[in-house]
């Protein structure tokens, strides 16, 4: 993901699988990212890292300071749209704004907060998921993939088979914490199947 192709989230210089390519004409075709730039959307989860199975979603985070006003505008752009239904609350201190409806067979999640979006724990839990897809190959990524069509989430799919201990949102973040080397270490240590 060293490149941010048209904010979509997906390696650069490369056209991906039809999943992507998929993805990438659902967006352009809402113009979802030119709809929403004020609010810095990226496509985050699991569909960038490949990863994605039956009934994965378009992950978008945004960074909304005014959730009032993103719904409304989601609403106007969107409201048409299958399953449209919007939330705010609070938690953890902080306003969260999610909006969900389906389209081109894709169930899609807008997740606005008052964060830039390259701070928010969905885009530093992917990035170090794909450093950690990269790292450990065809194999662990199988492992995701065959957990996660068994129903678990994603970060804690990954958390167990790294053997990580405690809450694995809050591990997953501590692993982007950490040096190349450091990570390499422990991914390597707790799954050595590569």
């Amino acid at each position: 993901m060293s490149e941010r192709n048209e904010g979509l989230g997906f390696e650069a210089g490369a056209q991906g699988n039809e999943v992507h390519r998929e993805a990438r004409l659902i967006l352009r075709e809402l113009r979802l990212m030119e709809l929403l730039t004020e609010y810095h959307p990226r496509l985050a989860g699991t569909v960038p890292l490949g990863i994605q199975v039956e009934g994965s979603d378009l992950d978008i985070i945004c960074e909304v300071y005014n959730p009032g006003r993103f719904t409304a505008e989601a609403r106007r752009h969107f409201g048409r749209l299958e399953g449209f239904r919007a939330v705010t609350r609070t938690a953890g201190g902080r306003v969260r704004t999610k909006i969900n409806f389906r389209a081109g067979g894709w169930p899609i999640e807008l997740f606005g907060q008052p964060l830039a979006t390259e701070k928010q724990n969905a885009w530093l839990h992917m990035l170090v998921e794909e450093q950690i897809l990269n790292l450990l190959g065809p194999g662990f990524r199988e492992a995701v993939i065959s957990m996660k069509a068994e129903g678990m989430k994603t970060e804690p799919a990954f958390a167990r088979l790294l053997r990580l201990e405690g809450d694995p949102y809050e591990a997953m973040l501590s692993l982007g914490r950490l040096t190349k080397e450091q990570l390499d270490a422990v991914c390597t240590r707790a799954y050595p199947y590569i």
